[in-house]
């Protein structure tokens, strides 16, 4: 049975914006390289499935680590919530109707860790059950606002890791309490 994971970075308020976070330093960068890797395939909402689209056609500017979170992302399957796209990229499954069915088929079907990315679609899945564990990447700044990382109220929650990714960046990773 596959592990729904809803993961993305924020700040210590609480808000996720990639663009006033900036890019990872390479340390960091690395370990979402490797993530990712390990990953059997990542659910997407619309408007995170359109910001990861920039990994689908190389770029003359990346550098190698670039290229290599690039050729890793591109190797997942991707499945995207959405009910106002009408198409998706390669590798990519769109599912316009019942995703709570689907989502449920793809946890029993599959085995390993499938990521969630997107925060309305995260409150969706928390609020259906389905979400296995919280893992919130707290980066040393105050944005002061932007889109929260929980989307609704909050669940009961308990922690069971705190990791120091590199630098100043700190995993906390809660289950449903």
């Amino acid at each position: 049975m596959a592990k729904l994971v809803y993961g993305l970075n924020q700040s210590l308020d609480g808000y996720v914006d990639h663009m006033k976070l900036g890019p990872p330093p390479p340390a960091v960068f690395h370990h979402f390289i490797e993530l990712v890797r390990g990953l059997k395939g990542v659910i997407y909402g619309t408007r995170m499935y359109e910001i990861m689209r920039y990994w689908d056609e190389d770029s003359p500017d990346w550098d190698a680590g670039d290229h290599e979170f690039a050729a890793a992302w591109r190797s997942q399957p991707k499945w995207v919530v959405s009910r106002s796209l009408k198409a998706v990229g390669p590798n990519a499954t769109l599912v316009a109707n019942d995703f709570e069915k689907v989502i449920r088929r793809l946890k029993t079907d599959l085995a390993g860790e499938i990521q969630v990315g997107g925060t309305v679609l995260a409150q969706s899945l928390t609020d259906a059950g389905l979400i296995d564990e919280y893992q919130l990447y707290l980066h040393p700044v105050v944005l002061g606002g932007g889109t929260p990382f929980f989307a609704g109220p909050r669940p009961p929650l308990h922690l069971v890791a705190s990791d120091l990714i590199a630098g100043d960046l700190i995993r906390l990773t809660y289950v449903p309490a």
